[in-house]
């Protein structure tokens, strides 16, 4: 297993991973709050790919995984009571992680949350912000078992999608 930054190539395989993900949430598998046809779409990853902050687990050859990460902050964030006030300079955030349905539970979501860790660290940030839907209990478990404090919970239309309570998480280094 490896996580990288992801190069064009990986395009299809992400927003594979991206529809599959939709398509499990529809059939009542997954709770995620994404919505197909807004958010995450084909256009995400494309985007990220521009920006040169998308990154992908691969393993044995194929892409598992994947999440974006940067230092933009989304606007909700300026409204978060944070624990640990810090320089934006010093902030890095994740956002996307997507693991594909089949591959859940195989530990690449903790392998990318490492690598997320050390990329900061990296990039002389000691301050992790993520946020995800307040309905998706299992990234919320999943962030609270890596150490990530949940700062608040914030009603909003994120990513294109009304009606959002989105829970901001925080970690330091």
């Amino acid at each position: 297993m490896r996580i990288r930054r992801a190069v064009f190539s990986d395009i299809d395989a992400v927003s594979g991973i991206y529809e599959r993900i939709h398509s499990a949430e529809e059939r009542g598998l997954l709770s995620i709050g994404w919505q197909r046809g807004v958010y995450p779409e084909r256009e995400t990853a494309l985007a990220a790919i521009d920006r040169a902050d998308l990154f992908v687990c691969e393993d044995g050859g194929r892409v598992v995984g994947s999440a974006i990460l940067n230092q933009q902050q989304v606007d909700v964030y300026a409204l978060a009571p944070w624990k640990y006030p810090c320089p934006e300079a010093e902030v890095m955030v994740m956002h996307t992680l997507a693991i594909a349905p089949e591959e859940i539970g195989k530990g690449y979501g903790r392998a990318f949350a490492g690598y997320y860790e050390e990329y900061a660290l990296e990039n002389g940030c000691r301050y992790l912000r993520i946020d995800t839907n307040e309905r998706n209990t299992a990234a919320r478990a999943f962030y609270s078992r890596l150490g990530y404090s949940e700062i608040a919970v914030i009603p909003c239309t994120f990513n294109g999608i009304s009606g959002v309570g989105l829970v901001l998480l925080e970690k330091r280094l």
